[in-house]
């Protein structure tokens, strides 16, 4: 909320997170439990395309995505009383790993491209 009309401030939080893919097949069990749980606001054409998605990505990303909601990284926030959280923007890509900034502890946002969760 805003005091004056007009004044509103915005700032972009950037997260960047690597993990490892331990269970890929377990990961996709759970993904395609979420696309089909009858919650998840999808046709069945559309169920059928993300399933299938899912199923072909031998990375995990398109798994992950579906069990992560961009409202967790709004509820990261949630307990300071002087912002309003907006939005939350998810995309998930495969990694090489770690990278050297990453041990050295370096919290460098970057920018990621893929498929979009909104809040």
């Amino acid at each position: 909320m805003s005091d004056v009309s007009g004044t509103e401030r915005y700032l972009r939080l950037t997260v960047e997170l690597t993990v490892e893919v331990q269970d890929l097949a377990a990961l996709q069990t759970a993904a395609l439990k979420e696309i089909n749980h009858p919650d998840a606001d999808l046709d069945d054409d559309e169920r059928k395309e993300q399933a299938e998605l899912v199923s072909a990505d031998d990375t995990g990303a398109s798994a992950l995505q579906w069990l992560i909601e961009p409202d967790h990284v709004l509820g990261l926030i949630e307990h300071i009383d002087q912002i309003e959280p907006r939005e939350a923007v998810l995309g998930v890509e495969p990694s090489d790993g770690p990278s050297d900034e990453d041990e050295d502890d370096d919290h460098a946002g970057h920018d990621h491209a893929g498929h979009d969760h909104k809040h």
